[in-house]
Order: structure tokens, then sequence, then C-alpha cells
């Protein structure tokens, strides 16, 4: 099947693709085209929105209505999305120890891989791109080119609601240590989230060098660390509590570019 095809096959209502016994040969195919390349399960289109396709994520949650729990490989999944089996010419470095990259998912060439990261199905990341130890790359999560996931960064997934945007990491983004970022948040070209700074959909963005705020996404280059914001109303006030906040404390400038120089030996 082609992508064209596997499209219209997944476009129909649930029952029907559920009761088609083609459904096998669908499903291998899907799985073979999201690791390709060949079907994504979001696009950006040209005026740098991203978009989501919604039957790539209805297709890829038939594989879990239609599969059963069963042994794999000493662990016990939905037989739909076992582990990635790499090959030496997908030019992907995994090191050994405990990593595991669903079928369905996309890892480009280049990409480096620390011990143990999860990658999961319907996820696409870009050439070059580093995914450190403890890190997770969501379902249908969409990672750039050249982008540094530290270690123990989370980078949601957004299966349900199939039409609900995905996350997003813009090509050259560096996320931090601990950083997570969830809810379809988009994190733009460049960007840099510091160790520990959240991002869901509701999180305040605060940016102080322009003095705006706002929500679900942080522009090209900017630097933001945690910061916080006073809460509302008599109690808090009395007790100066703060709630959480990401503030944008500048945007990348020479001395950001070499303080994120990675040791490029390390990516080869």
């Amino acid at each position: 099947m082609n992508a064209l095809t596997i499209e219209r096959f997944f476009q129909r209502a649930a029952a029907e693709v559920d009761a088609d016994p083609r459904w096998p040969d669908a499903h291998e195919a899907l799985l073979c085209a999201l690791e390709s390349g060949a079907v994504r399960s979001a696009s950006r289109r040209d005026d740098g929105t991203w978009h989501a396709h919604e039957w790539v994520k209805a297709a890829i949650l038939a594989g879990f209505r239609k599969t059963q729990v069963a042994p794999i490989d000493g662990f016990f999944d939905k037989t739909a999305y076992p582990p990635r089996a790499l090959r030496l010419d997908d030019g992907v470095r995994v090191v050994p120890g405990g990593t595991s990259i669903r079928r369905g998912a996309y890892v480009a060439r280049s990409v480096v891989v620390m011990p143990p990261a999860f990658v999961n199905v319907g996820a696409h990341v870009g050439e070059g791109t580093m995914v450190d130890s403890h890190a997770l790359v969501g379902s249908c999560a969409q990672i750039g080119r050249r982008v540094h996931l530290s270690a123990g960064a989370q980078i949601g997934g957004v299966l349900e609601p199939v039409n609900a945007r995905p996350v997003v990491i813009e090509d050259g983004a560096f996320v931090g240590a601990l950083a997570g970022v969830f809810e379809g948040v988009i994190v733009r070209e460049h960007a840099v989230l510091a160790a520990g700074v959240v991002l869901t959909g509701s999180t305040p963005i605060l940016d102080l060098v322009h003095g705006k705020e706002f929500t679900r996404e942080i522009p090209a280059g900017a630097v933001v660390v945690c910061g916080s914001r006073p809460a509302q109303g008599a109690f808090a006030k009395e007790r100066g509590i703060q709630l959480a906040a990401a503030c944008i404390v500048k945007y990348r400038d020479a001395r950001t570019d070499a303080a994120l120089a990675l040791e490029q030996a390390l990516r080869g």
C-alpha cells in the first residue's frame, strides 16, 4: 500500500476498519510508512502552524483495539506495537541499556539515543537529534533536526482526542534536564528550555523581554527559565503564595550558543 491507499483505508468509520479482513496488512503498511517518514502524524504548514493528521491517530488507536496483550521479549504489551528492530544501515546510534523505540516511530539518520529512553508510536525524531538518558518522546510527538533532549526530558504524547495538536520541538531547540513539554505546546526553532521548566497548555509564559504574556508556544530563539507569579486572592496574598510560570529572560545570542555548544565527537 502507498500512503494514499493507507489513508483511504483508515479514514473510514472505526467499525468498518475493524471488520475489514485486510486490516493486518494495512496496519503493517502504516507502521512501515511511519518508520520511513512517508506518513507523519502531524506536519507543519507553510504559515508555521502545525496540523494533526487525524486519520493517522485513528489508525494507531485501531492497533490498540484490534490486538491483545502478549509476551514480547520477556515483557507484556499489545502485539500491534512491539519494539523496532533497527539495523546498522539505519544510521541510528542506540547505546545498549534499556532503550525502547516502538514500531511506528520515525528515527532519522544520525540520531543518538542514550539509555534508557523511550520513543513511542507515531513520534517523529529528526536528523542529528540527541535523546539523552531517561528521556521520553511521547506518542505522535514531533522532534525536529539537531534537537537536544537532555537527561530526563519528558516530551508528552497526544493520541486522544485525534484532532488535538501534537507536542512539537522544532529544529535546533534545546530542552534542559528534567524539563517537560505537554498538552500540545510548541517549542519553536532554536529555543532553549532551562533545566526543570515544565510547560503545559495552561502554563503562563511571561516574555520579560517584550512585556507579553501568552500560553502554548515558545517563540523561536527564546531562552526560558522557571519562574513564578503571585497567586490571586486574599488568602494567597497574606501568605505570599506563588504559582509556577515560565519566563523568557532573553533571546539566543552568541553567548547562549557557546554555552550550548555540544561535543560533535559524541554525535558520531
